[in-house]
């Protein structure tokens, strides 16, 4: 009840929202629609090698930096249904996927980045480092832990290997995410929603005007 409680609460709030406002006539960009398709991959890559150590990528915090929490919480939802599919899962481990592996880190990571806003210099690098890679490993762990602690550990697999487990996942997590958000900030601004040259890249102001002159002839 709690997995569908929190998806139920996230989905109505990004629903009222209204999210596709902000999506031009052409559609999202294509890296969104691409990074969508490639997380079933992530999402199910312990069921494709038949191993419970082994853990998925979230991945929903690069999402939630190009595409916003309103519309990468619905997006995250064809790609629970996909992963359901390709991996087999029962709705229930779907459901669980959607919130432990999407929703929970893409919420933990925006509240990061509000922290990071409020509290430290709009600067680039605070952005690159401190949302596309320190606050996605963050965010990613802290679900993991919290999917261990209040879902325990699948059977036959230790619940302290698989916090170790989830920890090294989500660097992996802040890797991929950190290394991307480099490259858009760079190259590609425009495909991230939470990006903004104005805002990281605030030019000095211009130096005051020097006195006229005030000696005698």
């Amino acid at each position: 009840m709690l997995d569908l409680s929190l998806a139920a609460v996230a989905v109505t709030l990004a629903l009222w929202l209204r999210p596709w406002r902000v999506v031009g006539p052409s559609g999202p960009p294509w890296p969104w629609l691409f990074w969508c398709a490639a997380l079933p991959l992530v999402w199910g890559v312990d069921r494709y090698v038949g191993s419970a150590v082994v853990q998925p990528l979230s991945g929903a915090t690069l999402l939630l930096l190009m595409a916003g929490w309103p519309l990468a919480v619905l997006a995250l939802l064809p790609v629970a249904v996909v992963t359901a599919v390709m991996a087999q899962l029962d709705w229930l481990e779907a459901l669980h996927r959607y919130v432990w592996l999407g929703l929970v880190p893409a919420t933990l990571a925006l509240g990061i980045g509000a922290g990071l806003r409020r509290w430290l210099p709009h600067h680039l690098f605070i952005y690159i480092l401190g949302r596309g890679f320190i606050g996605t490993a963050v965010a990613a762990a802290c679900a993991g832990w919290l999917s261990v602690w209040l879902h325990g550990a699948p059977p036959g697999v230790d619940e302290a290997e698989l916090m170790v487990a989830r920890w090294l996942a989500a660097w992996g997590d802040g890797f991929l995410a950190g290394m991307l958000v480099a490259i858009f900030v760079a190259f590609r601004p425009q495909w991230l929603a939470t990006y903004s040259d104005r805002l990281y890249l605030q030019t000095p102001p211009p130096p005051p005007p020097s006195p006229p002159p005030s000696g005698r002839r």
